[in-house]
């Protein structure tokens, strides 16, 4: 069961490794689940973008659902993304992952939709919730999402029993008032951040932890800025939270374009020995320039990756 009381904290979206063979790496799987696990993370978040769930199979995202949680061996808790255009195809795709021992099954808004309105949204939504045999998380993405379903809309639809966690990663200011204020009402929704440029203002205004993409690599430096926000020295916060920053511009490529995203931050799990290939489903791929610049970051900031 997730409860905000106890998992609250440092939560990891994970990317999904390759062999050569573009088959699941199992044995990378197992490897990332045990440094998650030395560093403190409490939630391992699968198939979502940087997991490159929405181009993975049915029984890939299964494999992958079975393989992680076997992994995490209830040392952490494991969500899995099911978001799609309706609320059959969601109920599917649940039902896909509903046997894998995983805890959450989370909703992004959908990718494609012709002219909806909210209330046809909270329709939508509000089926997958009376019909999911899983609990369900919502990600709101707030304006990177191409369907935009509002954070009210989020907020009505988490009054929902089924409702466990919110991951907010709009980095909207009155997207995050709409959240505190549903989350001073209902204290046991776990709340999270997944703005991982900017992690200190949710944190410190009353947000649960967060939810990062980098944090499979810069998963130590995010807890201490967790660590940090909470005891209120948020001026050593606002240093690590530089630092981190500075390190994911380098490893993703470059402020400006982050051209090599995905693909780099694979590359950073292989030089510290956790995945075997960079590869991506989706069309990112390691410039010579973002190789050069992980193989450096990684020994700048060795001690800090593996604080263990």
């Amino acid at each position: 069961m997730i409860d905000s009381s106890v998992m609250g904290g440092v939560w990891s979206a994970v990317p999904t490794p390759f062999k050569d063979d573009w088959k699941l790496d199992k044995k990378s799987i197992a490897r990332l689940a045990e440094h998650q696990s030395k560093l403190g993370i409490k939630g391992l978040f699968i198939g979502g973008t940087s997991g490159e769930g929405p181009w993975l199979t049915q029984s890939m995202l299964r494999e992958l659902a079975r393989s992680t949680v076997k992994a995490a061996g209830g040392r952490m808790a494991v969500a899995v993304q099911v978001t799609d255009n309706s609320a059959a195809r969601i109920l599917d795709n649940i039902s896909k992952i509903s046997d894998s021992g995983a805890d959450l099954a989370v909703i992004a808004p959908p990718f494609f939709q012709m002219k909806p309105s909210q209330d046809f949204l909270r329709r939508l939504y509000l089926e997958v919730l009376e019909r999911s045999p899983m609990p369900i998380g919502l990600y709101h993405r707030g304006k990177h999402s191409s369907v935009a379903v509002s954070a009210s809309t989020i907020a009505e639809l988490a009054e929902h029993e089924k409702v466990l966690m919110i991951k907010d990663s709009s980095g909207d200011a009155e997207d995050k008032e709409v959240f505190l204020k549903l989350k001073r009402r209902l204290n046991n929704i776990l709340l999270l951040n997944g703005n991982e440029f900017d992690c200190i203002p949710c944190l410190r205004d009353g947000y649960d932890g967060l939810l990062l993409g980098g944090a499979c690599f810069n998963g130590g430096m995010a807890l201490k800025i967790y660590d940090l926000t909470r005891a209120g020295r948020i001026k050593d916060a606002e240093e690590i939270q530089q630092r981190m920053n500075d390190l994911m511009y380098e490893v993703f490529g470059g402020k400006e374009s982050c051209s090599c995203w995905l693909a780099g931050q694979k590359q950073m799990l292989v030089e510290m020995g956790i995945f075997s290939t960079n590869r991506t489903v989706i069309n990112y791929a390691l410039t010579p320039e973002c190789g050069k610049a992980i193989k450096k970051v990684f020994q700048q900031f060795r001690d800090e990756l593996f604080p263990y």
